[in-house]
């Protein structure tokens, strides 16, 4: 089956001009299986999609309800979690990557770096104190983003080999004009998200395809240092005035997963 998995959607990132329902229409036209609702921060995407799931046009389409979250320490992160579980700590940016990558399996899902050599302040390998360590506790990597230069898909694919995970491609759209730009090809049956997950825990075939983007004003703006520098003080500062309220729902969480016990 053939997936984009890393997409933005109108309804959940503030910058994405593309409905889940048009995603869902454009996809389908050029043959794609399915694709990943990707926001950042946020599962308002995701419960769009919820809304017109079960129209009769979409039978034979999936869509993986997934977010980007932006952790403190190791940059996004693209999380899936079983199916119909939005939880909430994961709306609250600037959680340790160590914290989200036991939340993630505590409660059944997977999670793998995103874009991991791309704008360092929003990619792993540009956090200075990254735990190497931690890569080999997520479960894939993706190697290939179309917003991405070719050299950080190289190397993202390099690290993939060398940790031997499943590689995954996305776009990483914001605009219905990156739309089919770049693609994951999986051997196995997906209709939700708990058929992804096994897939992908099980270990079975999984390969990138894409299309290599030329060098735009708007990507070379994010790697110079002014745009670094504000987009640095944008998630952090935020991630810092969330922090106590993040934590209330952390704790909250694994509570109630302690008295279930």
């Amino acid at each position: 089956m053939k997936f984009d998995l890393h997409c933005h959607t109108k309804e959940g990132s503030i910058d994405s001009r593309v409905s889940v329902r048009e995603y869902a229409g454009k996809f389908m036209m050029l043959g794609y299986d399915g694709f990943m609702i990707s926001d950042h921060n946020s599962y308002r995407g995701c419960k769009s999609w919820d809304k017109i799931k079960d129209e009769p046009q979409y039978e034979n389409f999936t869509v993986i309800r997934g977010i980007e979250y932006d952790t403190k320490d190791a940059g996004h992160v693209l999380v899936i979690m079983p199916d119909g579980l939005y939880l909430n700590v994961f709306r609250l940016r600037g959680m340790r990557c160590k914290k989200l990558i036991k939340t993630v399996h505590e409660f059944g899902g997977i999670l793998g770096l995103a874009h991991p050599f791309g704008v360092k302040t929003s990619s792993a390998m540009g956090f200075k104190l990254m735990n190497m360590d931690l890569i080999k506790h997520f479960d894939f990597i993706e190697t290939f983003n179309y917003c991405e230069f070719p050299r950080s898909n190289e190397l993202a694919e390099q690290l993939a080999h060398k940790f031997d995970m499943p590689a995954f491609g996305g776009s990483d759209a914001h605009t219905s004009m990156y739309i089919g730009m770049a693609s994951t090809i999986i051997d196995a049956h997906i209709k939700c998200n708990n058929d992804f997950i096994a897939a992908v825990k099980c270990h079975v075939p999984i390969y990138t395809e894409g299309t290599e983007r030329g060098i735009t004003k708007k990507a070379q703006r994010k790697e110079h240092w002014t745009g670094q520098i504000g987009y640095m003080l944008y998630n952090r500062g935020i991630g810092k005035i969330r922090c106590i309220h993040r934590k209330y729902q952390h704790h909250k969480l694994f509570s109630m997963v302690h008295q279930n016990h």
